[in-house]
């Protein structure tokens, strides 16, 4: 053996590339290979690890057979046993055909078999055992026999000091099986088993675990073949293997025999000498000896599978139990036999490729053979290659680097997620990742990010790079890389990939959560810093200099070192020179994410997945669950988007043309259980709502759906960032006759619009004089400057979302000014409103804007102004003067950036103190034309309101010290303790034809027009007090003489009104988190109800009877309700409750007197009652009763003389106008527990409010008052009032601490 050619011994390895490496080594015979090292080998250009470890493979068992063969030679006259008659298969020669011939006297019998390859898509072999090696070729006189190796397994074997009892050193020599009796006995009545009865018995170390089992073996005597190598090229593979973790006993019996036991088994086999049955017996028990018995996984099992199922293997018509486990692909008949620890083969996956075939095939390819195997589904085949291939890169890696980057207790976890075990990592982020964080830093793209393997990878694992991951480690580089993360931001081991893709992308693309250098965003500092720093060796600090801007490439002015790489390099800092290396060709990192402007595609033809919900014939108002969505494989193609089942099905599960289409609506992000989602409207009155997680995928399917029926003569539509984009018909101009087709696109607050023959237009919908719906919801009108447009509705149901989507595009969109509805002249609605108002009712009224109105009317008026300023109209006796002043000035002092912007504010103080007056005017002049246009226009109004005021000081008292006192700290938003603001506002009001450039001629005319105005009004003597006060008797409290007050009710007094009005009255101090509410009691009824803080009071007195009263209290339930609503993210409810009603006036056919259960859903527009529960209700679950919420009051408490089932109950009245003669009508409703009443209670409330429409903050309407039907009171507003400090700002502004609770 020995003396063989290393040529040929290669040719066999199917390595002959390297016989030129061994030539030039010296290396001519196996001898002389004998003492070679996996060093020697990279030293010999051999790199490879799987080229190296079959290489050594094959001389340890040349040097592990050295001892038997020499056994063999020492006793030269002993000669095999001629195999009896009964243990051949298949004789080929005469049974007394003399056993020399058997093996070629010059055959290396180390050498592993290796056979020509399979012919691909050949049918699978047969399973033969093929574990000894096997011969060139047999005489004809050598029967082909099957034979069995016997291989050991254990967990905690170690080899002996004895040679002949070492697994490494004595290979036994091959046996014969004979059944013993008692074999036959024990297995007689078991059921038949995949392998044949001399099973091998597994050496491999890294076996699946196998969980005990007890069961028979195989039925009746099994055949009893003799071991002679094989020459099959498929007899690599056994045809059985027995895991050694479930031997339980090796003993010697009767001659050459001995019997290996199992828990379930006994196997006899005979060797053909007495030592050789002896080294089999030596060798089984010490691998069996000292094993564990009790492993978390399986007896003996010393890994834990990656994987294990059924497959389909082609040519045998059945399906095998197949396990993966480490490097390594174990097969079983079933998985009664895997439990038992009897298997057919395994598969070294360091020689096998996994290849994709069609849907469930794939194929298992080993220079022996071809494994062709069948999954049960796509997603699972996907699942099988994922896993093997996982298989083929451990039987390929080497752990030696691994094992060093660990070595350091931070990198044997992930860096983003945590993971133990990562087995990559980024050489220049200087992080080691697990697996699924890897394959997210190779989306980021290798000028981010260069992913390596720690045990694959071998080449790029320098000494030096190394050192530089044990000197940093996991722990100190995310001091750097992940100094800020919120911890609802961080990553876990369990995190999906899209927060994964999300985190990383923020940590290492935008550097969100780094720790930023002192010296960051100076870039010669940052240099230089550099230069210094890589002369030491603080790596991590070179490591922050970098990925904070310095350059890697900058020049030292140094002509011996002209770059950092050559500083480090040459003050010995091998550390920081590897470090700088990888960086050198990374270009410098975009932290700040560059805006990508997505460009329609050429073609319009799109697939992928997307999930889909039914189709609907009704708006979508409430959330879709992702549960609520089904997978569908989409195509856009020749004008028609379709749905599948999945990629493999032909037939659509439904089809829509392109010309069908009538509207793309694109929702906001989350609206749904997928992140983002596009809804899709018909001419047929359907709409279709389909969902991704992919913001990319979404992006793609909206612009190519749209580019799909979106005409050319609109196609500028297509280059927008649309909100929803379709098609209208309108009518404008002259000719009202004739309707034609428009397209528009709704991007923020303007619409744009691309009419037949037209050119595109642009109507900034903040900016219209009008925009009301007419004719019954059928037409929507813009009234714009010079122009008004009508669009009709066609189709009632993507119509319905158009004037939604407009009427909330069209009102204020957040607190800075250009986001306000706005006039022609680019002034805020609110101050065109409330400047005009005053102007007309308010200039003569005295202390005007020093006076202090009431804070619930302001701050109820606020939030009207917010919700649609345009809408609102102000009228005298309704609205108070001091109140509309008082809005004027909140919306200043609450405006964003402030009226003069926060960036030039201190430069308009600052010129306040110039002497020169010239000067002076001429640097507010400059400031005034660098003000944005919205802000010019809004300022010169003001103080042109401000200067006709002063103006009529002798009848307001408010000279133009005054008012500078007032609007100095509102204006410019300070606490107001110095004069300076004032005086720049003084300056403003008293120059103000200077500084605006106003006509003189132009201002007469204004002033003359208000002396008008004040005359007129003056002569007419209006009366702004409202008539017709009713006086009531309200209770504090309770309802008992000591504590009713008599309170003089006007038309126009809200329940607010009269709750501030009565706890004043009484001195009553409001503690914080106390609410107080004015309830309408009946006692007759046994109910009440806490009335809206809007709610006008004396109607309430005039619909009272007898046994009603008025009753201001604490709230106890406030706070409860305020959380409940403010965790809840739909508005609606639904649920189970207990229901009565009086027969005669409903007429559902329930008996009188008893409350039946019934299934109640509640949302924005009615409460429907199902007989039976409705998960979700369908239209062809049509509800038993609808009621329209706004026609619903809901009271606490049910007449005890009903006897409800519970205590926790609801009243709820039913006002009915639509007759003629107006009819109440009311019934019952029971909860189980108090808190889902109070739940029940608080959405009633909330939803009646309109406060589903917006779910965003709110101002409420004072610091004391919320803002669901209750009107909380907290907080002392009399100190206040009363202090000087109203006189100068605003106490609303002041004093209120919002409460954002929805």
């Amino acid at each position: 053996i020995s003396q063989a050619d290393v040529w040929d011994w290669l040719c066999v390895l199917r390595l002959e590339q390297y016989s030129e490496a061994f030539r030039n080594a010296g290396l001519a015979t196996l001898r002389q290979c004998h003492n070679l090292t996996p060093d020697h080998l990279e030293c010999m250009g051999i790199t490879l690890p799987g080229h190296q470890r079959r290489i050594l493979a094959s001389l340890n068992k040349t040097h592990g057979n050295r001892d038997t063969q020499s056994d063999i030679h020492s006793h030269p006259l002993r000669e095999k046993p001629v195999p009896k008659e009964r243990t051949k298969f298949r004789p080929l020669a005469p049974v007394d055909s003399p056993p020399g011939p058997r093996v070629s006297p010059t055959y290396d019998t180390s050498l592993p078999p290796v056979p020509p390859r399979s012919t691909p898509n050949c049918p699978p072999q047969r399973f033969t055992s093929a574990l000894s090696p096997s011969p060139p070729g047999q005489t004809p006189g050598s029967p082909k026999l099957d034979r069995h190796d016997v291989k050991a397994e254990s967990q905690s074997f170690t080899p002996t000091s004895t040679p002949t009892h070492t697994a490494t050193q004595t290979r036994p020599q091959t046996l014969a099986i004979q059944p013993s009796a008692q074999h036959r006995v024990v297995d007689g009545g078991s059921k038949s088993s995949p392998v044949s009865p001399g099973a091998a018995l597994s050496d491999d170390r890294n076996a699946p675990p196998l969980p005990p089992k007890v069961g028979g073996g195989p039925k009746g005597p099994p055949p009893i073949p003799q071991r002679f190598p094989a020459h099959s090229p498929t007899d690599i593979y056994s045809k059985g293997i027995i895991s050694t973790a479930f031997i339980t006993n090796v003993t010697g019996v009767g001659e050459l025999k001995f019997e290996v036991a199992t828990n379930n088994r006994t196997f006899i086999f005979r060797a053909e000498s007495e030592a050789e049955r002896n080294n089999w017996v030596t060798v089984l028990q010490d691998c069996t000896r000292g094993r564990h018995r009790h492993s978390t996984v399986g007896p003996g099992s010393p890994v834990t599978p990656d994987y294990q199922g059924y497959l389909e293997l082609k040519g045998l018509r059945s399906k095998l139990y197949t396990v993966v486990a480490s490097d390594k692909v174990f097969l079983y008949k079933n998985i009664d036999d895997y439990r038992i620890g009897v298997g057919i083969t395994s598969i070294e996956m360091n020689v096998g490729n996994v290849k994709d075939s069609d849907r469930r095939n794939f194929d298992l390819t080993t220079p022996y053979r071809i494994f062709s195997f069948i999954a049960e589904s796509e997603q699972l085949r996907e699942q099988w290659v994922d896993v093997m291939r996982n298989a083929i890169g451990e039987a390929l890696s080497n752990s030696e680097v691994a094992d060093r980057i660990w070595a350091e207790p931070s990198n044997s976890f992930c860096a983003d997620c945590g993971a133990p075990k990562p087995e990559w990592a980024s050489i220049n982020l200087c992080v080691v990742l697990c697996k699924r964080c890897a394959g997210e830093h190779r989306g980021l793209g290798p000028s981010i990010s260069k992913v390596r393997s720690l045990k694959m990878d071998r080449k790029v694992w320098t000494e030096e790079l190394i050192q530089v991951f044990l000197l940093l480690g996991n722990e100190r580089v995310n001091s750097f890389w992940a100094a800020n993360v919120p911890p609802s931001e961080a990553l876990t081991p369990s995190s999906c990939s899209d927060e994964r893709r999300r985190f990383i992308t923020n940590k290492y693309r935008q550097g969100k959560y780094r720790k930023y250098h002192p010296l960051y965003g100076n870039q010669k500092e940052l240099n230089n810093a550099l230069c210094i720093n890589v002369q030491c060796s603080d790596v991590l600090e070179t490591l922050s200099l970098i990925f904070c801007g310095a350059d890697v490439n900058c020049i030292t002015d140094m002509a011996s070192w002209p770059s950092p790489l050559s500083l480090a390099s040459a003050h010995s800092q091998p550390l920081q020179a590897e470090l700088i290396n990888f960086q050198e060709m990374t270009p410098n990192l975009v932290w700040a994410m560059q805006a990508i402007h997505y460009s329609a595609p050429t073609c319009v033809s799109h697939n992928g997945f997307l999930f889909k919900t039914a189709s609907m014939a009704r708006a979508v108002n409430e959330r879709k669950a992702r549960e609520e969505f089904s997978r569908r494989w989409c195509t856009l193609n020749d004008g028609t988007f379709s749905y599948y089942e999945s990629d493999k099905n032909s037939n659509p599960n439904g089809t829509l043309k392109a010309s069908e289409i009538v509207c793309l609506t694109v929702d906001v992000t989350e609206k749904h259980g997928y992140d983002n989602t596009f809804e899709l409207y018909s001419e047929s009155e359907r709409l279709y709502l389909f969902g991704t997680d992919d913001p990319d995928s979404h992006k793609e399917w909206v612009k190519s759906i749209a580019k799909s029926f979106i005409p050319a003569s609109a196609e500028p539509l297509l280059r927008l960032s649309f909100e929803r984009i379709g098609r209208l018909k309108c009518k404008d101009g002259l000719n009202l006759q004739m309707s034609k087709v428009g397209w528009f696109a709704l991007v923020g607050s303007t619409l744009h619009a691309y009419l037949e023959d037209g050119q595109g237009e642009e109507i900034h919908l903040r900016k219209l004089n009008e925009l009301s719906i007419q004719q019954d919801n059928e037409v929507l009108v813009l009234v714009e400057r010079g122009r008004t447009l009508y669009i009709e509705g066609e189709r009632k149901l993507d119509f319905a979302g158009w004037c939604a989507a407009i009427q909330t595009a069209a009102g204020s969109g957040g607190d800075t000014l250009s986001q306000q509805q706005l006039t022609e002249t680019d002034i805020p609605v609110i101050v065109h409103i409330c400047i005009g108002y005053i102007t007309q009712c308010g200039l003569t009224s005295e202390g005007i804007y020093r006076k202090s109105g009431v804070n619930s009317r302001v701050a109820a008026l606020c939030e009207r102004f917010r919700r649609d300023a345009r809408s609102l109209r102000l009228r005298e006796g309704e609205h108070q003067v001091d109140d509309v002043s008082n809005v004027l000035k909140r919306f200043f002092r609450e405006l964003e950036e402030g009226l003069f912007t926060s960036e030039d504010s201190s430069t308009w103080l600052s010129t306040a103190a110039i002497q020169d007056e010239s000067m002076k005017i001429s640097q507010y002049q400059l400031l005034f034309n660098r003000l944005p246009l919205v802000n010019k226009a809004t300022l010169q109004a003001l103080i042109n309101h401000l200067y006709c005021v002063q103006r009529f000081s002798e009848l307001n008292q408010m000279n133009l010290h005054n008012l500078a006192i007032v609007f100095g700290p509102t204006l410019f938003q300070t606490d107001g303790k110095d004069f300076t603001a004032g005086r720049a506002i003084e300056d403003l009001i008293q120059h103000y034809t200077l500084i605006f450039e106003v006509e003189e001629q132009q201002l007469k005319k204004q002033l003359e027009e208000i002396t008008v105005i004040i005359q007129v009004r003056e002569k007419l003597n209006t009366n702004t007090e409202p008539g017709g006060h009713f006086i009531c008797t309200v209770y504090l409290e309770e309802k008992k003489n000591t504590a009713e007050q008599h309170v003089k009710i006007p038309g126009a007094m809200t329940a607010a009104e009269l709750t501030c009005e009565v706890l004043d009255r009484r001195n009553i101090p409001v503690q914080d988190k106390e609410y107080w509410s004015c309830w309408e009691v009946s006692n007759k009824e046994e109910m009440e109800r806490p009335l809206h803080y809007q709610e006008r009071v004396l109607p309430i007195l005039h619909s009272f009877g007898t046994d009603s009263h008025l009753l201001i209290k604490k709230h106890l339930e406030m706070e409860t309700m305020i959380v409940y609503l403010t965790s809840k993210v739909d508005p609606s409810k639904h649920g189970m409750m207990k229901f009565r009603e009086e027969r005669s006036i409903l007429g559902l056919g329930l008996t009188s007197g008893s409350f039946h259960d019934r299934y109640f859903i509640l949302n924005s527009s009615s409460l429907r009652m199902y007989k039976e529960v409705r998960v979700r209700p369908t239209n062809i679950n049509r509800p038993e009763r609808d009621w329209p919420v706004i026609t619903l009051k809901v009271y606490l408490g049910i007449k005890k003389k009903l006897r409800p089932p519970t205590c926790w109950g609801l009243t709820v009245v039913y006002e009915s106008k639509k007759q003629e003669r107006p009819e109440k009508q009311q019934w019952y409703l029971c909860c189980d527990t108090q808190s889902e009443m109070r739940e029940w209670f608080a959405t009633f409330l909330s939803i009646q409010d309109g406060l589903q429409q917006t779910r965003v903050s709110r101002v409420l309407p004072d610091t004391r008052h919320g803002n669901v039907s209750l009107i909380p009171l907290r907080g002392s507003e009399n100190e206040m009032r009363n202090s000087v400090a109203a006189f100068s700002q605003d106490p609303l502004a002041v004093s209120e601490h919002t409460n954002h609770w929805d």
